[in-house]
C-alpha cells in the first residue's frame, strides 16, 4: 500500500483544522474524548480517519471493521482523488449548511457526508471490477444511512446533501461538481429500460427537498429545482423550475444557487 507523504499533512489545511477542532472539542466535552480520539486524533491523515469512520459505521456480522477499513485504506492510497473530493465535500458542507460550525462535524456526525464518502469507496470498487463488493457497500450505506446511491453513478466533488434522508441516485446518474441537494431527492429512471436512463445534473445545481428528477434528461448548470417538483424534461442552465410536472418559472436568481442555498421562488408562480 502506498504511504502518505508525512510532509503533506503539514500543508493540509482541512486536516489541520479538523485536528485542532478535535482537541478543542475534547476540552469542551470530555465525555466525547473516546470518540474524538478514535475517529480523529489517532490518525495521521484525513484519509485514514475516513477509512476508520466508514468501517465503524458499515461493519456488520457479514463484514468486519478490519476488512472494511483495509478496503477503504487501499482505495484512498490508490486513488488520491477520493481524498481530494472528501476535502471539497467538507468545505461545501461547512460553507452551505448553517447547522455546520466546524470542519469536524461532517466527519463525525453528518450522515450525508459519511454516505457520500462510503459511496466513493464503493464506486472505486466498481471501477476496479469488484462489483459484488461494491454492491455490499451500497447495501450497507442504504441500511445504515437511509441513502441509496448506485456505485456506478458518477458524482463530482464539493457535493453537499443536507439532512440526507431518503436520497436515491440511480446507476447511470451523473451529478456534477458543487451540487447541493436536500432530503428525499430522487434521481431515477422512468421504467425498466436497461441503458442510460438516469438524470445528468450539471455543476452548481440546487435540488430542493423531495424533488424527483426522472429519466435520461439534462439539468443545466447553476439551475434550481424547487422542493417537491417532479422534473420530466430537460432544464436549461441558470433557470428555476417548479411544480408537478415541473416547468420553468424564472431565472436561477444568482450565479451560484447551490452555494447561496436560496430556495425562495420570489413570487414567480
Amino acid at each position: 500500500m502506498a504511504q502518505r507523504d508525512p510532509k503533506l499533512a503539514e500543508i493540509d489545511p482541512v486536516w489541520q483544522r479538523i485536528t485542532g477542532e478535535a482537541t478543542a472539542a475534547i476540552s469542551d466535552e470530555p465525555l466525547l474524548g473516546g470518540l474524538v480520539h478514535n475517529s480523529v486524533l489517532h490518525h495521521d491523515s484525513l484519509e485514514h480517519a475516513l477509512a476508520y469512520r466508514m468501517s465503524q459505521k458499515l461493519a456488520s456480522g457479514e463484514m468486519s471493521e478490519q476488512i472494511l477499513r483495509e478496503i477503504a485504506d487501499h482505495a484512498y492510497a490508490e486513488s488520491p482523488e477520493l481524498g481530494a473530493a472528501a476535502r471539497a465535500d467538507i468545505v461545501a458542507v461547512y460553507e452551505r449548511d448553517p447547522a455546520c460550525h466546524r470542519f469536524m462535524q461532517p466527519l463525525l456526525f453528518f450522515k450525508g457526508f459519511q454516505a457520500i464518502q462510503a459511496y466513493r469507496v464503493g464506486s472505486w470498487l466498481w471501477r476496479q471490477g469488484r462489483k459484488d463488493l461494491a454492491y455490499f457497500v451500497q447495501m450497507r450505506v442504504s441500511e445504515v444511512f437511509g441513502i441509496d446511491i448506485h456505485p456506478a453513478a458518477t458524482i463530482g466533488k464539493g457535493v453537499m446533501i443536507d439532512h440526507a434522508h431518503s436520497i436515491v441516485i440511480g446507476e447511470t446518474a451523473v451529478v456534477g461538481d458543487n451540487v447541493s441537494m436536500l432530503h428525499s431527492v430522487t434521481l431515477g429512471g422512468t421504467g425498466k429500460e436497461d441503458d442510460d436512463r438516469h438524470p445528468k445534473i450539471g455543476n452548481g445545481v440546487l435540488i430542493g427537498a423531495g424533488a424527483k428528477v426522472l429519466g435520461n434528461i439534462e439539468v443545466g448548470h447553476c439551475s434550481r429545482i424547487a422542493a417537491g417538483s417532479v422534473v420530466l424534461e430537460a432544464v436549461p442552465p441558470m433557470k428555476t423550475v417548479a411544480g408537478v410536472p415541473a416547468r420553468i418559472v424564472g431565472e436561477a436568481g444568482c450565479s451560484q444557487p447551490s452555494v447561496t442555498m436560496d430556495q425562495l421562488l420570489s413570487g414567480e408562480i
